[in-house]
């Protein structure tokens, strides 16, 4: 089996991504992303990684957390258009935190 790579989030932030074959999933609103995110993460697809702009993952929170422990996917929480809004730091820190039991970061 083969896996994939995902990047979900505003229009603006996915294209740069599509151009480096990577497959994109631009929403637009939270409801749209809920249907993605359930979509991509169903037992019929294989990511790997998905790349999910920061600004849903408030709006996605309790469908992200079921995959807290696992190995696929990884949810990569990335900056949108607007910057970053320490979201992803914040992730990348707990995920340290659970993987050794200190913080490195």
């Amino acid at each position: 089996m083969s896996y994939k790579i995902a990047v979900m989030g505003g229009t603006d932030t996915v294209m740069g991504f599509k151009a480096l074959g990577l497959e994109t999933f631009p929403v637009s609103d939270t409801s749209e992303a809920k249907q993605v995110f359930s979509k991509i993460t169903g037992p019929d697809e294989n990511y790997a990684v998905i790349y999910l702009e920061e600004s849903l993952s408030q709006e996605l929170a309790q469908e992200i957390s079921r995959f807290t422990d696992k190995v696929y996917p990884a949810i990569i929480l990335i900056p949108g258009r607007e910057g970053s809004q320490g979201l992803s730091l914040n992730a990348l820190n707990d995920a340290v935190l659970r993987a050794i039991g200190t913080n490195l970061l």
